[in-house]
């Protein structure tokens, strides 16, 4: 019996596109060999396919776990075709060339991504033969070519109409995507495996975290260093956010809307923030309307807010939206916006837009590059979490209306560099103190840059207070009560001086820096 001149593997369990596929194979003289549900798949197509137990004469076992582990297909896979040697010996065992390899593997990710998932369950949809195909034809990338992802049928078949092969760069290119691929594959299993050996999910002994890219950016920083945007494989560009409108984001546009949007998210009622170099330069809230909440936002700074970057946690309607294209700005980022705000925000071409999945906005740790390695922590939560009680230190609690200003005043504090200081009232920042290099600099910045009177204002810091002196500059400005850590050894100087000057302060005993 004469051997087919051309021999193609499909098993795949992404099965988009596969039937059209396979069948502009067919047409092209391929055999086409393939395994399970694929085989099924392609015979209810009206593709002629030879199952793979006929090709190896050896039938599936073990409830399939094993059905392609075998020398006929391995060995069709893999033997070098510029040896005389190899096809000799492929000859003499009946080993026919397998020249296209079609391979997906098993839903591993889907599979411990669905509620109730027992880990029975994802043991058994850990691909053992796919990736093992995968990378012998990767491997032989010389002769073989490999594909997993319906993406490249079209390149591949159209190659092989034209050219009755491919290109040894495409199939150089294909052989690059599938060690991605199974690497990728296994980042996810090792991960999984971790957490059920008790592994910290955040700090684990290994963190493998494979990052696609989305996007590439027209520079960094500044326009002499390159950039890019990655995601975590398999989560949406953007993170489930939406570009709606207006120019590209670039490098520093998404440090900022990084700082703004989490910023806005640890409020449950109407706010708004406004960031300027990854600062907030105002913050509003209201129980109640939105549009009272931009108002106040950008009252909190209106110099700055030019060319800043805007988050808000409601939908945003025309009345917002009018308010929002009376200034130039950067980005607008909202969970949605209406109809009508989006016809008055198309008016601003350049204006970027942008739509936020909330849901997939909450990080479980934070990492940063360093000269001397990568430091990886848990993210810093939502102030709610770790911030529900405080102690008074002073002789004076704070009133009913100063508390609902400390506790508004703390959550912003929390997103200001460091050392941070962040004065305002119960509905908005008055003034901003951010990145000094000692915290009574950041009180005399913040009292400086207040838009606002400052009488009877309160004030949050980031960290405790190493002097007096910053409570006494607190004071001097009509500051009435402050939220800190505390925690420093001149905790009793700073409460003997906010006694002294009749300010009631509160210790949270959590620090927020933010460096």
């Amino acid at each position: 019996m004469t051997a087919p001149a051309r021999r193609a593997l499909l098993s795949v369990s992404d099965k988009r596109d596969l039937v059209p596929f396979a069948r502009r194979l067919a047409a092209l003289g391929f055999e086409l060999v393939s395994t399970g549900g694929t085989f099924r798949v392609l015979r209810e197509g009206g593709v002629p396919v030879t199952y793979v137990s006929d090709v190896t004469e050896h039938p599936e076992v073990f409830d399939g776990r094993v059905k392609t582990l075998h020398p006929r297909v391995h060995g069709g896979i893999l033997f070098n075709r510029a040896m005389d040697t190899h096809h000799a010996e492929a000859a003499d065992n009946g080993i026919v060339p397998i020249d296209v390899v079609v391979v997906n593997l098993y839903p591993f990710r889907e599979t411990i991504a669905r509620e109730g998932v027992t880990p029975n369950d994802a043991v058994e949809n850990i691909d053992i033969g796919g990736p093992a195909m995968v990378r012998a034809a990767a491997k032989n990338f010389s002769a073989v070519t490999v594909v997993v992802s319906p993406d490249a049928y079209d390149r591949v078949a159209t190659e092989l109409e034209a050219d009755g092969a491919t290109s040894l760069e495409t199939r150089r290119a294909l052989a690059l995507e599938a060690f991605r691929h199974t690497a990728s594959y296994d980042a996810a299993i090792a991960t999984w495996m971790a957490t059920q050996c008790g592994e910290d999910a955040v700090l684990p002994a290994e963190i493998h975290a494979p990052l696609l890219k989305v996007d590439d950016l027209r520079y960094g920083e500044n326009p002499h260093q390159r950039a890019s945007l990655y995601t975590a494989d398999g989560t949406p560009a953007l993170n489930g956010a939406e570009v709606l409108q207006g120019k590209a984001l670039s490098y520093n546009n998404l440090v900022d809307l990084d700082g703004a949007v989490g910023a806005v998210l640890e409020f449950d009622e109407p706010a708004c923030v406004v960031v300027k170099h990854t600062n907030p330069c105002g913050v509003g809230r209201d129980d109640a309307s939105l549009k009272t909440a931009w108002d106040r936002a950008l009252a909190g700074d209106p110099v700055s807010a030019f060319g800043g970057i805007v988050a808000l946690n409601r939908e945003v309607d025309a009345d917002v939206a009018e308010g929002l294209t009376g200034l130039f700005l950067e980005i607008v980022a909202a969970p949605a916006f209406t109809g009508a705000a989006r016809e008055l925000l198309a008016a601003k071409k350049n204006l970027r837009v942008v739509t936020l999945d909330v849901d997939r906005l909450a990080p479980a740790r934070a990492v940063r590059p360093t000269l001397f390695g990568t430091l990886v922590q848990d993210a810093d939560p939502t102030i709610d979490r770790i911030d529900e009680t405080w102690d008074v230190a002073t002789e004076r609690a704070p009133t009913d209306a100063e508390a609902v200003a400390l506790r508004f005043m703390w959550r912003v504090c929390k997103h200001v560099k460091s050392n941070a200081i962040v004065l305002g009232t119960a509905e908005r920042t008055v003034g901003v103190g951010a990145g000094q290099m000692s915290r009574v600099d950041a009180v005399h910045l913040a009292v400086r840059k207040a838009t606002g009177p400052l009488e009877g204002a309160v004030l949050a810091s980031d960290a405790f207070f190493p002097f007096r002196d910053g409570v006494d500059a607190a004071a001097a400005a009509g500051i009435r009560a402050i939220v800190q850590p505390g925690g420093s050894r001149r905790d009793p100087e700073v409460i003997a001086a906010c006694n002294e000057h009749g300010i009631a302060m509160v210790f949270t005993g959590h620090r927020h820096f933010r460096h």
